[in-house]
């Protein structure tokens, strides 16, 4: 570890995370942040003991070392193999720059290319039903303020499908309540998208910006916590996760789901798809760059599986006997005859 490569080390993670991914890949902050994160755990782990980031250099990173601290990430801070991909694909990208921008460490960035992910268990995707999101709507208290916000969100996210960070980044400049009622996201990649709303959420939304004081010609965050400050998208996830548990006292079917905020964008898709919706108007809707996110809805709705086992009959029948195996002389005379 030597200062004079640790130059061109923080040089190059300067460019990467202030430059390259917020500007020319146009990734949002939280994914930048979710990059400088493994990057940062990663410099922790290669300075050692001693602690001393400012002293690693480029050439400390090789893939031996990666791979060293990716086992770590798992005998040592018990992440499983899904986490450890997160860690790797951030790493792989830097890497992938840094051979673009330098080819002279062009060989070093191939080697970590190569370094592996490891294979994890795809889960299968939770989603809600339609009764159990009334569930979840029915159980909230709507005679308190704080009750009325959370009814909306859920409501809202479920109309739109929308991501909890583009929910919480809303101001009222970006709705259109007057018939017919829109909102405008601004989606992954600075992407602009514009979503119909039902006119019971617009209603909704209406009541809320009376109720707030909000002038809707005002830029103004839409969405607050408790003390007036703009919700987070940590404050939405713990809104939603206590309502979920609520509603689970009285739908015991939602005990039984993982279930966080991506889940009602999940419901939201489903839901289309059962409408009959066509996957590319709903990949639009959702903001999907690609139509293959899109199609995997197709492979965990419940409804049309159950639709298709009803057009079916079974094939074994609580009446059938099994019959005992007997010799079949012509099948006998043939085996012997080989």
């Amino acid at each position: 570890m030597n200062s004079d490569n640790q130059l061109g080390l923080a040089t190059v993670l300067r460019s990467f995370l202030a430059d390259y991914l917020p500007h020319q890949k146009e990734y949002s902050s939280n994914t930048v942040w979710s990059y400088r994160d493994s990057l940062k755990l990663l410099l922790r782990f290669v300075a050692g003991k001693s602690g001393r980031v400012s002293r690693v250099s480029l050439a400390d990173l090789n893939a031996t070392s990666i791979t060293a601290f990716l086992n770590n990430l798992e005998s040592k801070r018990g992440n499983g193999a899904a986490t450890r991909n997160v860690r790797l694909s951030a790493i792989h990208s830097f890497f992938e720059y840094l051979g673009h921008q330098y080819p002279e460490h062009l060989e070093q960035s191939l080697r970590i290319l190569s370094v592996p992910f490891k294979r994890t268990v795809r889960r299968t995707i939770d989603y809600l039903e339609a009764d159990e999101f009334r569930a979840v709507l029915d159980q909230i208290d709507r005679s308190r303020p704080a009750g009325r916000r959370d009814y909306l969100l859920l409501a809202f996210m479920f109309n739109t499908g929308a991501r909890v960070q583009e929910v919480v980044s809303l101001k009222t400049t970006d709705f259109r309540l007057v018939a017919p009622p829109t909102v405008k996201f601004l989606g992954k990649g600075h992407k602009e998208r514009i979503c119909p709303l039902w006119p019971e959420t617009a209603q909704l939304l209406k009541q809320h910006f009376h109720d707030c004081g909000f002038d809707e010609h005002e830029p103004q965050l839409v969405f607050r916590n408790q003390r007036g400050a703009p919700l987070t998208r940590f404050g939405a996830r713990l809104i939603l996760k206590r309502q979920f548990q609520r509603a689970g006292q009285v739908q015991p079917t939602l005990q039984r789901k993982r279930l966080h905020p991506h889940s009602l964008r999940h419901s939201t898709a489903i839901y289309l798809l059962q409408a009959g919706i066509d996957l590319s108007t709903i990949a639009h809707y959702l903001g999907h760059t690609s139509l293959n996110t899109t199609h995997r809805y197709t492979t965990i709705n419940l409804e049309a599986k159950r639709a298709a086992l009803a057009k079916t009959k079974p094939i074994a029948t609580k009446s059938a006997k099994q019959s005992g195996w007997h010799a079949d002389e012509d099948l006998l005379r043939w085996l012997e005859s080989l």
